[in-house]
């Protein structure tokens, strides 16, 4: 093909690229959860919109409700936005995990920002776990995130998220991008931790910092929140030692925090399922395992 008509077909292609509106996705989930007279929990409400899903597996002996949250569309990418909100009722017991890890692609410029907002109330008495199977970064990816939690005095919470920073067993990297992850957590309405981790632009500079991430290439951030925080920390601090130090823990108003990061995703994800079982059986008193379909 003559180089001048190969210039002219390269230019249509941008224009079109630049001109094209794309198909996105607005999904949503608006999940409520109450407890039932003599014990148990049950499904009171649910409003799904695509690809928002919400699968309810019959949990193991001994094991809160589960509600399982995914994507139908395999993955979210630029201009595609979520909003999932769930109400643990008084006195109820609720696990929310996800079906797989999400993927977040590359988004072009004419799409914007990938957007997930998840917002949860848990009432009094109440435990609620939120346990994320994490987050894959592609390059070229711009996530926007949110994470808000209201609290009764008296009810407890445990969160788990993780991001993955490209496949790197592929030999894919997050270099470049934006990532803002806020988490905002009240108590009774009382704001007591919020928090953001914000990367743009040259994502594989940043990374590299001393002072940031420097080789590791997963993150993850876990929280438990309820009265008795305090008395948690060492076996969380004992627990993360034994798993090789991939991060440390803190206790700030009530709120446990653990931040971890490593080298190897897999190492990441072993140690903190380790740290969450080791809350689930101290503070919740339940089995110290996570959902079956974290070793699918």
């Amino acid at each position: 093909m003559d180089t001048r008509v190969k210039s002219r077909a390269a230019a249509a292609v941008r224009s079109d690229a630049a001109g094209a509106v794309h198909q996105r996705v607005d999904g949503a989930v608006s999940l409520e959860l109450r407890s039932v007279e003599g014990g148990g929990t049950r499904l009171a409400n649910l409003y799904q919109r695509a690809p928002c899903r919400v699968l309810f597996p019959t949990p193991e002996a001994g094991e809160p409700a589960l509600a399982v949250l995914l994507t139908t569309s395999g993955g979210l990418t630029g201009g595609d936005r979520t909003a999932v909100t769930v109400v643990v009722g008084r006195e109820a017991c609720a696990t929310l995990t996800t079906q797989a890890a999400e993927r977040i692609y590359r988004a072009l410029d004419v799409d914007g920002e990938t957007r997930m907002h998840f917002a949860l109330e848990i009432g009094a008495r109440a435990w609620a776990e939120f346990l994320a199977q994490g987050t894959i970064l592609f390059d070229g990816a711009r996530l926007r995130r949110t994470f808000t939690a209201d609290i009764a005095s008296d009810g407890r919470l445990l969160a788990l998220e993780s991001f993955v920073f490209g496949r790197t067993g592929m030999g894919e990297r997050f270099d470049t991008g934006l990532l803002h992850d806020a988490w905002q957590i009240s108590r009774d309405g009382r704001l007591v931790w919020i928090d953001a981790l914000h990367l743009e632009g040259d994502i594989a500079r940043l990374l590299r910092q001393p002072f940031g991430f420097g080789t590791c290439v997963a993150y993850s951030t876990l929280l438990y929140v309820g009265a008795d925080a305090g008395e948690r920390i060492d076996a969380v601090r004992d627990t993360l030692a034994a798993c090789g130090n991939h991060g440390a823990a803190t206790v700030l108003d009530g709120v446990l925090i653990v931040r971890a990061m490593a080298e190897r995703a897999h190492e990441l994800r072993a140690a903190m399922i380790r740290v969450a079982c080791t809350l689930r059986r101290e503070a919740g008193g339940w089995p110290a395992r996570l959902p079956r379909l974290w070793n699918c």
